[in-house]
């Protein structure tokens, strides 16, 4: 190459690293000429789903979505609330499908506070409602309900006591960790430790999800079995995402990938193909998300009643 054709590739790179001498400046330049077609064909794509009207109740959500962070508050300039809605709204632009659902608001936030970036929000929380987690987010909330009898299948194999004590008792796991998976385990762990979780999920997949529901519970079996009642064991559930032991980041995550033992994607896969099969046959699919939100409730009301 020549050196007038070198001098297009600046010596120093945007992190600011200088190149070494025998870069190949040719291959980085073919790359990011094909590289610059995609980036250019988002931000096209990003603009027009700006467009067009709102999308019903993102906007509803905007004040409950961390109300204890400064950046999301309205009296905060630039507050991250309007930010926060041009990712739903170009969210249910493009996928219709989902449109809007509570708990997106909470994801889509923490995008937004890692990137500074309302479209590098937008793409990431694409890649994990679209691929990484599918149907976690639609109406019937089929894959959200899937997993959660996943990991109820999980505990049965892994930790038969609990699993024993949660049929004994008739506790339905959604009451129990249905916020653990819809938010990601957002507001329920520490935030270095999400961040930690989401560097996995996005790496690994979603069996990352069961790895942490797993460690939690068998970090905490033996308080768990204590429990003699339904409120009980709820209240369990809120407390064991508490503490040093969660709040730890680094020795939390070294626990994920050993606690809970083998779990490869093949035999999430199985079990989800077998609860899925069972959803369908029972027809709990065809309740909505609703039904998520009233087993929340549900939830409060038991720790009122205590």
């Amino acid at each position: 190459m020549e050196p007038a054709e070198r001098s297009r590739v600046p010596r120093i790179d945007p992190y600011g690293f200088e190149r070494p001498e025998d870069f190949d400046d040719a291959a980085y330049e073919k790359f990011f000429s094909s590289y610059l077609v995609t980036l250019t064909r988002r931000a096209i794509k990003w603009s027009r789903l700006l467009q067009g009207g709102s999308v019903p109740r993102s906007r509803t959500d905007l004040n409950r979505t961390f109300p204890d962070n400064v950046k999301f508050r309205k009296t905060t300039e630039p507050c991250l609330q309007k930010t926060l809605y041009n990712v739903l709204l170009a969210y249910g632009h493009h996928n219709q499908g989902v449109g809007y659902c509570q708990g997106m608001n909470f994801i889509a936030g923490y995008l937004i506070l890692i990137t500074n970036n309302e479209e590098e929000s937008f793409w990431l929380l694409d890649a994990l409602v679209g691929r990484i987690l599918p149907d976690y987010y639609s109406p019937a909330m089929l894959g959200l309900k899937t997993d959660q009898e996943v990991l109820g299948e999980l505990v049965r194999a892994k930790l038969p006591a609990v699993g024993a004590l949660m049929e004994r008792l008739g506790v339905l796991w959604t009451l129990v960790v249905s916020r653990w998976f819809i938010c990601l385990f957002v507001d329920v762990l520490p935030v270095e430790t999400v961040l930690r979780i989401w560097d996995c999920l996005f790496n690994e997949g979603s069996k990352i999800i069961f790895r942490v529901a797993l460690t939690l519970i068998k970090q905490h079996q033996e308080f768990i079995l204590e429990a003699t009642s339904i409120p009980d064991i709820c209240d369990k559930f809120k407390q064991i995402t508490k503490g040093s032991f969660v709040m730890e980041c680094h020795t939390f995550m070294q626990k994920i990938f050993s606690e809970p033992g083998s779990l490869s994607m093949a035999t999430v896969a199985k079990l989800r193909e077998s609860c899925r099969a069972r959803l369908l046959a029972q027809g709990v699919v065809t309740r909505s998300w609703k039904h998520i939100i009233r087993s929340n409730h549900q939830f409060k009301k038991l720790e009122l009643e205590k």
